[in-house]
């Protein structure tokens, strides 16, 4: 029990330290992705997010805190979590290959404009890079949520994309990150769009 505790305290210690250490790098890129986010909002656009493995579970709880509100009652904002659909999913991997299940949805639902976010707190995935590369070619801005370490999905960000790297040296810190990440895009876009709207 006594090394379990020192376990928990270490682990915790580690998050604790990783969060504070973030703060200066990540607050520059993650007002600018709220900001442009908000304007892909405000002209009628909608997000879309991906990811593999857990951080599909990232883009889940990115989409439903825009459609369901994170932590009050206000207008659902339009948003897609393309992890959500299994069959599609299954289809795509069928029939295309595994690594096109991202790039042919945003090719099908992104619209110039529209926003994609990508999270990637481990090695770069075929999968991601060509969704990336697909939403370029609709012009749709990418926000990607990424390990400071990467660099073949940076490599091919444009001037108007974004990326929101987050430094730690243990895969799980990065995702604990990247969820923090997403509550601060949240309460961000929601102070721009509603102020304080309470529902009325």
């Amino acid at each position: 029990m006594d090394d379990d505790y020192g376990l928990i305290a270490d682990t915790v210690q580690d998050s604790i330290s990783a969060l504070a250490m973030a703060v200066d790098e990540l607050a520059g890129p993650v007002q600018q992705a709220a900001a442009s986010i908000v304007a892909t909002l405000l002209r009628e656009g909608k997000v879309m997010a991906c990811g593999n493995g857990v951080d599909a579970g990232l883009s889940h709880l990115f989409c439903s805190a825009l459609l369901a509100g994170l932590e009050r009652d206000r207008p659902s904002l339009p948003a897609i979590a393309l992890a959500a659909d299994g069959a599609s999913l299954s289809g795509i991997a069928h029939e295309q290959g595994i690594e096109e299940i991202w790039a042919r949805q945003v090719r099908a639902l992104g619209q110039p404009g529209d926003t994609l976010v990508c999270f990637s707190s481990g090695p770069a995935a075929d999968s991601l890079l060509r969704a990336i590369a697909a939403a370029q070619e609709r012009n749709v801005t990418v926000v990607l949520l990424s390990n400071a370490v990467e660099a073949s999905l940076p490599a091919i960000l444009r001037d108007t994309d974004i990326r929101i790297a987050c430094a730690a040296a243990r895969r799980p810190r990065v995702i604990e990150l990247h969820t923090v990440v997403i509550h601060l895009l949240c309460e961000l876009i929601d102070r721009s769009l509603f102020g304080n709207y309470n529902g009325n």
